[in-house]
C-alpha cells in the first residue's frame, strides 16, 4: 500500500475553540470547515494537515465517540524558543516548561482545548548514550 497523505484527527468536544486554538498558534487556516469538521492545513507548509472532529458525529463508529484523550501532539519548529515565549505570553496552558533532554530535544509541552498535548520541539544533539541509537543520517542531520 502506498500512502498517499497523513494526518491526526482530533475528536473533540470543543470544535470552534480547538480550531480557533490552531489557528491562532500555530498558523494553521481552515481548508474544509463544517459543524463537525473542520479540516486544517498549515499556512508555512501546504504538506503538513490537522483535522478536527465533533466526537459525536455518526461517522465515528459507535463506542468510539468520545474526545480524545491520551494523545500528543509533535510540531517540531525551527525555533523553540521563541515559540515557548509566545506561547508563555499568550497564555497558553504550558504542562511542561521548556527543557533540554539528553535524547535530542529541546521541548515544551502545552495543551490545547480539547485536553490533546502539544509537544512543541527542536531538534538538537543528543549525549552520547542516545547519539548510539540514532541512524547516522538522522544524526547526522540533527547535529548539523
Amino acid at each position: 500500500m502506498k500512502l498517499t497523505s497523513y494526518y491526526p484527527v482530533i475528536c473533540t468536544a470543543a470544535l470552534a475553540e480547538t480550531r480557533a486554538f490552531y489557528e491562532a498558534h500555530f498558523d494553521f487556516a481552515a481548508a474544509f470547515e463544517s459543524d463537525w469538521y473542520v479540516h486544517l492545513t498549515s499556512r508555512s507548509d501546504s504538506r503538513v494537515h490537522l483535522a478536527i472532529l465533533d466526537h459525536s458525529h455518526p461517522t465515528i463508529p459507535e463506542g468510539y465517540r468520545k474526545p480524545a484523550q491520551g494523545m500528543l501532539l509533535n510540531f517540531e519548529v525551527e525555533d523553540v524558543d521563541a515559540a515557548y515565549e509566545k506561547a508563555r505570553k499568550s497564555g497558553l496552558d504550558i504542562r511542561l516548561t521548556l527543557r533540554d533532554e539528553v535524547f535530542g530535544q529541546r521541548h515544551f509541552i502545552l495543551a490545547d482545548p480539547s485536553g490533546v498535548l502539544v509537544d512543541v520541539i527542536k531538534p538538537i544533539a543528543p549525549s552520547e548514550e542516545f547519539a548510539a541509537q540514532y541512524k547516522s543520517e538522522i544524526l547526522d542531520k540533527i547535529s548539523g
